[in-house]
């Protein structure tokens, strides 16, 4: 029987890191909220990479309309635990992942909790887990840990960075205040400035903030992992500049594009604003 050797596992990473970099990272601890379409893949993506602990929740199970996107989703899940499914399979690849489970998913109360002895927050919450995300985010900023974000958007990603000392995530988004369909609307329109994916949409109607529904790809989720991870890889190993809020990416892979998008102020910005504003209008219209 094949014994696992974490050496010889990630050893073709060796060249795109060092040495002594693959053993920062198996000594590196990142927590990941949500284990569905885009935390799901954050996590095989980062196991892969040879990244060594992590802290996890998700309180949902697998459904078959999970199967277009969701690294865990297969006919032999449906109905279990996300969390319990993406551990496995996580352990699977690196038996000696050290691994903390949320099984609750994360209670605003506990956030701080959640990113205990983390070196890094990687967000994976469903886009309307709004509630959760901010307080995850919030305790980042008062924890002094850094926090990736990467939207899957048709068939790409939109990414956003935040660091300790710069812009945070509610100045950035403006949600404080606001209306529940509206702090979705902001969110949508902060996370991915460029718009790129707007102009291939050919069913509108299938965005529903009030139904809290929203068509996605496979590529999308995958990209984000890709995405996300090198930011990562750049931050725990401070490797380069990290492009960080107002600053953001966005790639969409059925455009060939990549956008670099700078928003000072976030959401206030006069752009930001008429965005929003035009998405208010759209919103009205459709629920009329």
């Amino acid at each position: 029987m094949t014994q696992f050797n974490y050496q010889t596992a990630f050893s073709r990473n060796i060249g795109w890191v060092t040495e002594a970099e693959q053993q920062r990272l198996r000594n590196s601890r990142v927590a990941i909220a949500g284990m569905g379409g885009v935390g799901g893949s954050h996590l095989l993506t980062l196991t892969r990479l040879g990244v060594g602990g992590f802290n996890l929740a998700d309180f949902d199970t697998f459904a078959v309309e999970n199967f277009n996107r969701q690294a865990g989703a297969n006919m032999a899940t449906v109905d279990r635990p996300k969390l319990d499914c993406l551990v496995e399979m996580a352990l699977s690849i690196n038996p000696e992942l050290d691994i903390k489970t949320f099984p609750e998913g994360v209670k605003p109360a506990q956030a701080a909790q959640f990113l205990g002895e983390c070196d890094l927050y990687l967000d994976g919450l469903d886009f309307f887990a709004l509630t959760a995300r901010r307080a995850v985010f919030k305790a980042c900023e008062q924890l002094g840990l850094a926090a990736v974000t990467a939207a899957p958007l048709g068939m790409g990603s939109a990414l956003l960075n935040f660091l300790p000392g710069g812009m945070t995530f509610e100045s950035y988004f403006q949600l404080e205040g606001e209306g529940e369909y509206q702090q979705y609307l902001r969110f949508l329109v902060g996370l991915a400035p460029a718009g790129l994916h707007a102009a291939y949409l050919v069913v509108p109607d299938r965005i529903d903030l009030v139904g809290k529904k929203g068509p996605s790809t496979s590529m999308g989720c995958e990209l984000c992992a890709g995405f996300a991870a090198s930011q990562v890889l750049k931050i725990l190993l401070s490797r380069g500049h990290v492009l960080t809020a107002p600053w953001g990416l966005q790639f969409d892979a059925y455009q060939n594009r990549l956008r670099r998008t700078w928003r000072p102020g976030g959401n206030r910005h006069p752009l930001q604003r008429l965005a929003i504003w035009l998405g208010e209008r759209q919103l009205l219209h459709s629920s009329e």
